[in-house]
């Protein structure tokens, strides 16, 4: 395979600048052109959550720099790609030619209102980060719809502020992700700090013109000042309407990060996996995916693989930092410390050489998980 000459990044997101990184890491020489949407450039979007609704000063520290990678940079969206033709279509009409494209376009976040619903809060932007920031200074109350880690992270934001929150959902919060031992823990945690927490069987739907609340399954309808949807994301693959890349799930791609078009790759929150047919739009897996494309698209071997089995989050003032497949099913292996007091180490021996690491609410640095999680495994 001839290395590429031109390689376009559709994306300006974290995907969007790793790949950019590897490709100079791995050797590129020739051109490397970003396409992103983002007018201010790219940023990292899990501070937003944890650290931005907190403090505005946080927003000094999310940018990404492009410094010494000598990088074309078109700071307008990709309206459409020829992939016959390898060119991509900016929204004002600008073509930009390539040998290789990555496709690091991300996800917008779900929202649940009807057309023309107003009102309803979002987190997945700056933008979005700066409002709800601002409404929550002055909000009596929240619900928060979504128990994820989104979801759970602006639950601890509105305790921080003493607004009163609920947060509903099928499932008690983060079992899904984490399984039922860890979300007993974070829900028990929840309550002490005041937190409703209110299982619907079905989805919810929202309530008011503009927003006050929601409707749950049953017709009842809880009320607040503010109601933030953290119901998921939605692949931002508009711009490859008609080329058969994307579907309803993202964009498919295998362990190398491949399309099922010759010189398509794609990484980050728009992909999926096509051999599991999920998603996992996690920050450690964009990472992991873009250097996998970069090396992908030069003909290089992966310097990693495609998945990376790291999570973080904070919740309610706790840090949560796991290492390994998940989720993990009954009760941890073993314990160090306490998980009543927010202080302990878990360790579940999974039996077909993984094993899942987590630290919670102690200090421990991520080497030292992975480590912990590897020796298990040899």
């Amino acid at each position: 395979m001839r290395s590429p000459d031109s390689l376009v990044i559709v994306g300006e997101s974290i995907a969007g600048v790793t790949a950019a990184r590897e490709l100079r890491t791995l050797g590129h020489t020739g051109s490397i052109t970003i396409v992103g949407a983002e007018s201010q450039g790219a940023y990292a979007r899990p501070p937003l959550s944890k650290v931005v609704l907190h403090d505005p000063a946080a927003e000094d520290t999310l940018r990404y720099r492009l410094d010494g990678l000598d990088v074309d940079l078109v700071r307008e969206p990709a309206k459409a790609a020829d992939l016959d033709d390898r060119t991509v279509t900016t929204r004002t009409g600008r073509i930009v030619g390539y040998d290789a494209l990555i496709a690091a376009t991300g996800a917008d976040a779900r929202r649940l209102a009807t057309p023309g619903q107003s009102g309803e809060l979002v987190l997945r932007t700056l933008a979005d980060a700066r409002l709800l920031r601002t409404r929550l200074a002055t909000a009596t109350s929240a619900i928060v719809i979504g128990a994820g880690f989104l979801g759970m992270e602006v639950v601890s934001a509105c305790v921080a502020r003493g607004v009163p929150v609920t947060v509903v959902d099928v499932d008690p919060p983060l079992q899904r992700i984490l399984g039922p031992f860890l979300s007993a823990a974070v829900t028990a945690r929840a309550e002490r700090h005041g937190v409703q927490i209110v299982r619907t069987p079905h989805f919810v739907t929202l309530a008011g013109d503009p927003v006050c609340g929601v409707v749950l399954a049953e017709g009842s309808v809880l009320s607040a000042d503010l109601v933030i949807s953290c119901a998921g994301e939605v692949p931002n693959t508009a711009w490859l309407d008609g080329s058969e890349v994307a579907d309803h799930l993202g964009i498919g791609i295998d362990r190398q990060c491949s399309t099922n078009v010759p010189g398509v790759y794609a990484a980050g929150d728009v992909t999926y996996l096509r051999a599991e047919g999920r998603r996992a739009p996690f920050w450690s897996n964009a990472v992991a995916q873009a250097k996998v494309a970069a090396a992908s698209a030069l003909g290089l071997p992966p310097r990693t693989t495609p998945a990376d089995d790291y999570f973080w989050t904070e919740i309610l003032g706790l840090s949560i930092k796991i290492v390994g497949p998940l989720p993990v099913a009954g009760e941890p292996t073993t314990v160090e410390g306490s998980l009543a007091d927010g202080s302990a180490l878990l360790r579940w021996d999974l039996g077909d050489a993984r094993a899942t690491v987590v630290a919670y609410g102690i200090r421990k640095p991520v080497p030292k998980l992975r480590a912990m999680a590897n020796l298990l495994c040899d």
